[in-house]
């Protein structure tokens, strides 16, 4: 059975292979791509995601353009992480394809209304473009399967000792998200700091095609300008753990848990506070991922990428 998704995202090395793996993967019809600001400025992740598409044969996805910034905050970029271009690493075409005519939620919201099926949102960044949806356009919600969300930490932040940047960049849409009432899935920094890819990796798949050798190419990149703070052999593809796990959700052990969003200024801003143990009497409503099955995820990322023109 095929399962009909929108990938929301702000490309991002770990977010361009994310869509890779979706356009890539028959378990998955992408209706649509989002962009929004995070990883980089929206000018920049709208081009990345239209030159990862076009890369892919994809061209035909129609990419709409989302969020500048947060609901309420000041934006916070990752260019630290990502580099200027937010895809550094690889030699980048221009796209020679354009976003739709339309606001991202507006698009969103058509999509959704249209398909026959419900569908799986996958959002991969901050979630100002998911929250603006449900906000603007509430029905949509009875046309949403899920939506399985790459951000949060149970434990350790990456950004603060406390807060995943996902959610640090935009406290608030994550808020919307999280009371919304639709069944989501957290895939947070416990399982991706599982997913490490390094030079080993990036060799296995350079010359395997031209999607695999430019993975490989933003690998060289994004492992060796990784925060060296974790002393891991290789960066997390974090975001690419959320879209496996909507094809195989077998790959990630989650744990059904209360979640808030602290929404302060300060050392809490951001943090996603998890119930783990169930002390409180919050109704558990998020399925949190806390194990990975590595050798399964990273055999299909492989698999998939080799399978692309």
């Amino acid at each position: 059975m095929t399962t009909p998704v929108i990938i929301d995202c702000d490309p991002g090395h770990d977010d361009a292979i994310a869509l890779l793996l979706a356009v890539a993967s028959s378990e998955l019809d992408v209706l649509a791509v989002s962009t929004v600001a995070g990883n980089t400025t929206l000018d920049k992740t709208t081009r990345n995601a239209l030159t990862v598409l076009e890369l892919a044969g994809r061209a035909e996805i129609p990419v709409a353009i989302g969020a500048a910034g947060p609901l309420e905050r000041e934006l916070v970029i990752a260019e630290y992480v990502h580099g200027e271009s937010g895809l550094d690493g690889p030699v980048l075409d221009e796209p020679t394809t354009n976003p739709v005519d339309a606001p991202a939620s507006e698009f969103l919201a058509s999509i959704i209304h249209a398909s026959p099926d419900p569908v799986t949102l996958i959002p991969t960044g901050p979630l100002t473009n998911i929250a603006q949806l449900l906000l603007d356009h509430p029905d949509t919600k009875e046309n949403i399967a899920s939506i399985t969300f790459m951000g949060g930490a149970a434990e350790i932040g990456n950004v603060t000792p406390n807060a995943e940047f996902n959610i640090y960049v935009d406290p608030e849409a994550a808020e919307v998200v999280s009371s919304s009432g639709l069944p989501l899935t957290m895939i947070g920094l416990e399982v991706t700091h599982q997913a490490l890819f390094g030079e080993r990796e990036a060799e296995a798949l350079r010359g395997r095609g031209r999607a695999a050798t430019f993975v490989a190419e933003l690998l060289d990149f994004f492992v060796a300008n990784h925060p060296r703070t974790y002393a891991a052999p290789g960066a997390p593809v974090h975001d690419v753990v959320a879209v496996a796990q909507v094809i195989d959700p077998a790959l990630v052990t989650t744990e059904r848990c209360g979640l808030r969003i602290d929404t302060s200024e300060g050392l809490g801003r951001g943090r996603t506070v998890v119930d783990r143990w169930h002390v409180t009497d919050w109704e558990p409503q998020v399925d949190v991922g806390f194990g990975l099955r590595r050798k399964a995820f990273s055999d299909l990322l492989i698999e998939r990428l080799e399978m692309l023109p």
